[in-house]
């Protein structure tokens, strides 16, 4: 599975890469005007911070055909293993089909249901973004994802599930137990996952006893 963050937060990024194996990153225009940043200063930022082998999504503003497609150029044309995302609305369908014929790279977000992403799969779709915590709150999102996984499965398309909207480390635990190829998730909610503080204790048990034996915490002398 690849692990994305959800973020415009460069120097979150850089501080997870140290600690987990991370994909790349995700970001979106309401994350971006959240950053009082410019989506310039955004990109310049998270260039900066990631491995050239790692990802990059930016997002279209525009919603008619041909600004979409502007943007997805421009936005590919950025850097190498960027992508762009596109909203499932039926003239981001149309996009979709339209920048995978150009050979740009694509994912396909917004997506509430599992048929959205599956025609935006049909599309040549690189990327699926359904958004979980969102879709929970219409109906059974998890449900949703299952069968958008099993019907990219049974009828042989490559498109990658690439969840997103998570509110917590449940959730990105079941889309992992389902066999998700791709996650974006907040830096919190994944520090959520890694931060357990009973493994803080067990380390400051074992600690404490090798001091109160051998006076001091390092295991050589």
């Amino acid at each position: 599975m690849e692990l994305f963050l959800d973020t415009a937060n460069a120097q979150a990024v850089a501080e997870l890469s140290k600690v987990l194996t991370i994909a790349g990153v995700t970001t979106n225009p309401t994350i971006i005007t959240k950053s009082s940043k410019t989506a310039k200063q955004v990109f310049d930022e998270m260039n900066a911070v990631l491995a050239p082998e790692q990802k990059m999504f930016l997002q279209t503003v525009a919603t008619d055909f041909d600004g979409i497609m502007d943007e997805a150029r421009y936005i590919c044309g950025l850097r190498e293993n960027m992508y762009v995302k596109i909203p499932v609305t039926p003239t981001g369908l149309q996009a979709i089909k339209v920048a995978k014929q150009e050979g740009l790279k694509v994912l396909a977000t917004a997506i509430y249901s599992a048929d959205e992403a599956f025609f935006a799969a049909m599309n040549g779709a690189d990327y699926l973004a359904p958004y979980l915590n969102r879709m929970c709150n219409l109906g059974d999102g998890i449900q949703q994802v299952s069968d958008l996984i099993e019907m990219l499965d049974n009828n042989g398309l490559d498109s990658k599930v690439c969840a997103a909207s998570f509110k917590n480390g449940l959730q990105v635990h079941e889309l992992i137990r389902l066999g998700a190829q791709a996650a974006t998730v907040p830096p919190a909610v994944i520090w959520t996952m890694v931060k357990n503080p009973n493994t803080q204790i067990a380390v400051d048990e074992f600690t404490v006893a090798w001091k109160e034996t051998f006076g001091r915490t390092t295991f050589a002398e």
